[in-house]
This record gives C-alpha cells, structure tokens and sequence, in this order.
C-alpha cells in the first residue's frame, strides 16, 4: 500500500486555501489550511504561493509523486485561468489538478449526484444549474452594487439602510438599528448626529464588509426582533425566487445549500428550507460539507472510483471546522 495512488482536492476562497489528500478508500492523509489564494482578489503570483504552500502542508511526509488525480476548486478562476503548470511540477505531483468552478465543488460537497442546484448565501448570493457536475446555468452572483440579493452584503446594507430610515422618521434607533449602530461606530454608539455618523462608518470600508452587519440581522432575529426578522424572511424570498428562475416547478433534483449563512443553523436556513420544502416537496434538501474534500472526490470520480460512501467520507465536516 506505500505507493497506492493518492487523490489531491483543493478548495480556494478569498479567505481561506484548504488542501486535503486522500487514499481511494476514503482515508484522508493530510489536510492543511492557509490565507486566501483567489487570484482575482489577491492576484496570480501570490494565489499560486498560497495555494502552494497550502497544499505543500497537507503532503507532509507523503510522496507527492503518488497523487495521481487531483480538482482544484477557485472562485472567479474560470475568468482569470490562472497558468499553475509551474507550481505543480514543482510540488513534484504525480498529476496536475484540474481547475473546476467553486460552483461545481459546491454542489459535489452536498451531494454525489451529477445535477442539481446550488443555492449560496455567504458574502454574495446566487443560484446554479448543475449538469453532470458542470456548471450549466447561473443566476444572481451579480456582485454587491448589481445583485446578490439575499446575501450577507444585502443583509447589512439593508438594515442599515432602515436604520436611517428610523433617523429620517426621527425615532430613536433601538433593537436592530441600535445594535447595527453599536456595531458600526464603536460602543459608545454614534453620537449626537447619528445619520453621518452611520454613513461615515459605511463608506469607510469596502462595500462587501457590510457582509460583517448580517450575524447582528442573525442574532437580533433568532431573539425575536421583528425588523430583523421582517429582512430575514425577505432574504429568503429573494433567495426563492432566484432559484425559481433557474429551477422548473415540479423537479426532484437535489438543491445544495452553500455559503455560511446557509450552511450553519441561522434562521434565514430555516426559513429558506421551509420555503424550498414547500416549493418543491419532492426534492432532498443537502447542506454543502468539506469542499476540498469534494474536491478530492471528484478527483477519485475521474479515476473511476466516485462511490456515494467515498463522498461520504470525503465531504463530512472536519472535527472542531469553524466555517461549518
């Protein structure tokens, strides 16, 4: 068994490279995490050291020679193709990974089927048609100023934009709003002129850190606060009604649940999967697991050896993971 072929998955983020190798019966010998390795946020040749790294640590005391199929799953790479010919001869892998949409690895890390649906909600929001286990069809994805409507940077931006609206009908902010003002400007809150002070704190970082205001929506919801739970009940439809657009009435398909505000236990996944059971009744509603361990899995598929237990074993949620 000392030169059993090995298969190498790689899930890549903007925050986070994760790497794990595994046997063909499911074993996993090595898993590293490192820094973001998105090329488009952070650019090749720093992706291309952090990915390397990454996956550098999780061949620790294993023969990179006996990896003889790999996935490499990267948000945006499919735009910018980044050329890691370089890096893999360099690891000294047996094969090189194949590139794959961070959709694809999505769906393979919530299901063994070849189509489906992913539904994500983390920062962005978006909705996929899945083939064969390619990406067919998008919607949403837009991006903060065009679209994700339902995601983490919808979440924030809304509730601030109704704190301001509670300032402008000139109501003292309270529940939500007082706890998106704490949140905002600092404990001591936002001062005698709360409306600039709020703007200021916005416009002070980059738009895609209003994703930071949506576990404050999450909280205030699950205790109870009626404006946090009137956004989260809009979030899910919203989220509804993107799939809608890519998924026909009456389908069986599976639908993946991705991102981490759908992943975890928050209320927006409880709604959305008490829509989404009503919507369509007869399909199986799947939350995404480990992505670099469906990454190695559809790795070993292309070897001929996708088995369900294989993606069983491959996709569980690492011990002590605090993005699940």
């Amino acid at each position: 068994m000392a030169g059993a072929a090995l298969v190498l998955g790689v899930d890549v983020g903007g925050t986070s490279t994760r790497a794990v190798v595994a046997a063909l019966d499911g074993r996993v010998l090595g898993r590293a995490r490192g820094a973001g390795g998105n090329p488009v946020a952070h650019g090749v040749a720093a992706a291309a050291r952090e990915i390397g790294g990454t996956v550098r640590a999780a061949l620790d005391g294993i023969d990179p020679g006996r990896v003889t199929a790999g996935v490499l799953g990267l948000a945006g790479g499919l735009v910018v193709r980044p050329d890691f010919t370089g890096l893999w001869d360099g690891l000294g892998l047996g094969a090189h990974p194949v590139l794959v949409n961070d959709v694809v690895l999505a769906h393979a890390a919530g299901t063994a089927e070849p189509d489906g649906n992913v539904l994500l909600s983390g920062t962005g929001g978006m909705a996929a048609e899945i083939r064969d286990h390619e990406v067919r069809r998008t919607a949403d994805g837009h991006g903060w100023l065009l679209g994700d409507r339902g995601s983490g940077v919808w979440l924030g931006r809304e509730a601030v934009t109704g704190a301001l609206a509670a300032i402008d009908r000139d109501e003292p902010l309270t529940g939500l709003h007082a706890a998106l003002a704490v949140e905002l400007t600092g404990p001591d809150g936002p001062g005698a002129d709360p409306r600039s002070a709020l703007i200021a704190a916005v416009h002070a970082q980059a738009p895609t850190r209003l994703a930071r205001l949506a576990p404050v929506v999450l909280a205030r919801a699950e205790a109870g606060d009626p404006a946090a739970r009137a956004l989260v009940d809009r979030a899910a439809d919203h989220l509804l009604d993107t799939l809608a657009l890519l998924r026909p009435p009456g389908s069986a398909l599976p639908v993946v649940l991705a991102g981490g505000l759908l992943t975890a236990g928050t209320p927006l996944a409880a709604r959305l999967r008490a829509l989404l059971a009503a919507r369509w009744p007869a399909a199986p509603l799947r939350t995404a697991g480990d992505g670099a361990g469906a990454a190695a899995w559809l790795a070993a598929r292309g070897l001929g050896h996708g088995t369900p237990e294989l993606h069983r074993a491959l996709t569980a949620a690492p011990l002590g993971d605090p993005s699940i």
